[in-house]
């Protein structure tokens, strides 16, 4: 059973369209190759918490960057089983103790053309997770809910290379460590679509860090990516 404080992403999560998460969606007949992320929501000693993943700083794409626990679907795996595998692996997280209570539609990045499934899991059964990779994984966030929606962590985030801007979180210890792009348009538009959004300042405004920045951007054929702006034909901005 997920707490009273989930019941709203629940009911969210089986009401919300495509549209409301993204602009983009897979097209019909396409060949998108199939994607899944676990949102895990845990309780955490500050109420509900996410928990997120970020990735090893000296990774040749997108280093630094936060994202939930994902990735392809193997064949022969649904989404929930293949969310389910992707967090075993990367962070430990024991499939048996994560409680499936939904779906979010199913969304898709033109530039890796991944049509990608959130997978809305509860950690029923809470157990120590650690970085099973060092070479993928920088660290762990347990981020609470209030710190998300906290006005003063909200920022817009700007790509310095490119002048493309995008809604962002600041998470963390010291709230120093910036989640942006795929990640934090589905949160952010998630609990838009709730109702839980407080107002924030959108003129506060931050670039990515030096350790972010990847040589190419083109290269990355990632599942969760920093697209670029829609005047350049081959890669086209989804900030959620």
């Amino acid at each position: 059973m997920i707490p009273d404080w989930l019941e709203p992403v629940r009911a969210g999560a089986a009401a919300i369209s495509a549209d409301d998460l993204t602009r983009f969606t897979p097209p019909p007949g396409g060949d998108a190759r199939e994607g899944a992320v676990l949102m895990l929501f845990g309780q955490g000693p500050r109420g509900g918490e996410l928990l997120l993943t970020e990735r090893a700083h000296d990774m040749r794409s997108h280093p630094g960057q936060v994202s939930f626990p994902g990735g392809s679907v193997d064949p022969g795996e649904s989404a929930v089983e293949a969310a389910l595998r992707e967090a075993q692996e990367e962070i430990g997280v024991e499939p048996v103790s994560v409680e499936v209570f939904g779906q979010l539609p199913e969304l898709w990045l033109p530039p890796s053309n991944f049509a990608v499934t959130p997978v809305l899991g509860w950690w029923a059964e809470p157990a120590a997770v650690s970085i099973v990779s060092p070479a993928e994984v920088h660290a762990i966030h347990h981020v609470p809910i209030e710190e998300l929606l906290d006005p003063e962590h909200r920022v817009m985030v700007q790509h310095p290379r490119i002048g493309y801007t995008s809604p962002g979180f600041l998470i963390g210890p010291a709230n120093d460590v910036i989640l942006w792009g795929f990640t934090a348009g589905i949160i952010a538009r998630l609990f838009d679509f709730l109702g839980w959004t407080r107002p924030w300042d959108e003129t506060r405004v931050r670039d990515l860090p030096a350790y972010m920045l990847q040589a190419d951007p083109r290269r990355s054929r990632l599942l969760d990516i920093e697209d670029e702006p829609e005047d350049d034909p081959d890669h086209e901005e989804d900030d959620g």
